[in-house]
């Protein structure tokens, strides 16, 4: 009875990262730079795959799914950002912070399961090969996406309702540059327990079963590796495995170490620059991982620069 006679909280005001204005003009072109980095590259990957018929092939229709997935968590956070870095009020509504909880929890956990996905593609591309094209058919591509999608809906609804449904009294200052669940949780006066058990098993059910996927596709990956008689072989096997295990252990690294964690290991300006990685550097990263070491992407843009001459 005593938290409902707690002010509702109407608002909240985002910290960011400083409130010194010289170092926020600095932040500010920085994430600028790095926002455009980022829609640059990762439309620039989509729209070639789009266009490149040689690389309309299920490994790269996941990577222009994951590409889009990137531009658009990216520039759900860049607003906030942004925001904190320049506005003398750093406020956003409750319902404001609560869609962008949402989206970006839709965003993390449908990343997740397209890199179980594609672990799932390669192990098809590797071990199945003469049945690849076959089960992989682009009915069967778009189910998984669609699944992938849906079962993020569904994380995210989950924890978006037991989250925004706590009192918050303590402050309504959140010491982060967007809406993330430790923040949330330390400024409640509730009973966080049951949502940090909620939280806690829903992060824990979407790692262990992405891991546990992408974990036993390469162990099949490298046994059919280790089946081929020449090095050369081996080597061209495994590169094509290469880019995506790099965005995993960078992905998965980040996003588990910040949100599998009990609530008292959290230190919120050490959990600020963890966050930056997985929300800014990896889908500003994503496009040179997948195109820097793959030879077919470098072909089909050389292409593309061909074709644009060309017409000039």
């Amino acid at each position: 009875m005593a938290e409902r006679n707690h002010t509702v909280v109407t608002e909240f005001v985002l910290l960011g990262f400083t409130q010194n204005p010289k170092l926020q003009v600095v932040l500010l072109v920085i994430f600028l730079f790095i926002y455009l980095l980022t829609l640059v590259g990762n439309l620039t990957l989509a729209t070639l795959i789009k266009m490149d018929s040689r690389l309309h092939t299920p490994m790269y229709f996941f990577i222009s799914n994951l590409a889009l997935l990137d531009v658009s968590y990216t520039t759900i956070l860049t607003s906030s950002t942004l925001m904190t870095l320049q506005a003398a009020r750093k406020a956003i509504l409750f319902t404001e912070c609560a869609l962008q909880f949402f989206f970006l929890c839709i965003a993390l956990t449908c990343e997740c399961y397209l890199l179980g996905v594609m672990a799932y593609d390669r192990f098809m591309a590797i071990c199945n090969p003469l049945l690849y094209t076959v089960i992989m058919s682009t009915r069967f591509c778009m189910t998984l996406v669609l699944g992938s999608y849906l079962v993020s809906c569904l994380n995210a609804v989950v924890q978006t309702i037991f989250i925004f449904r706590l009192s918050f009294c303590h402050s309504n200052v959140i010491n982060h540059f967007f809406c993330d669940v430790p923040p949330l949780l330390k400024l409640s006066c509730s009973d966080t327990r049951t949502t940090e058990l909620v939280h806690f098993t829903c992060t824990a059910v979407v790692v262990t079963s992405t891991l546990l996927i992408i974990l036993v596709s390469y162990i099949y990956i490298v046994v059919a590796i280790l089946k081929i008689n020449s090095s050369k072989g081996q080597r061209k096997a495994f590169s094509t495995c290469t880019s995506h295990l790099a965005a995993i252990f960078i992905f998965y690294g980040t996003g588990s170490f910040m949100y599998l964690r009990p609530s008292s290991k959290y230190l919120m300006d050490y959990d600020k620059i963890i966050s930056l990685f997985y929300t800014y550097v990896i889908p500003m990263l994503n496009p040179l991982i997948y195109s820097m070491r793959n030879k077919e992407v470098k072909e089909a843009f050389t292409r593309m620069l061909g074709r644009k001459m060309c017409s000039w």
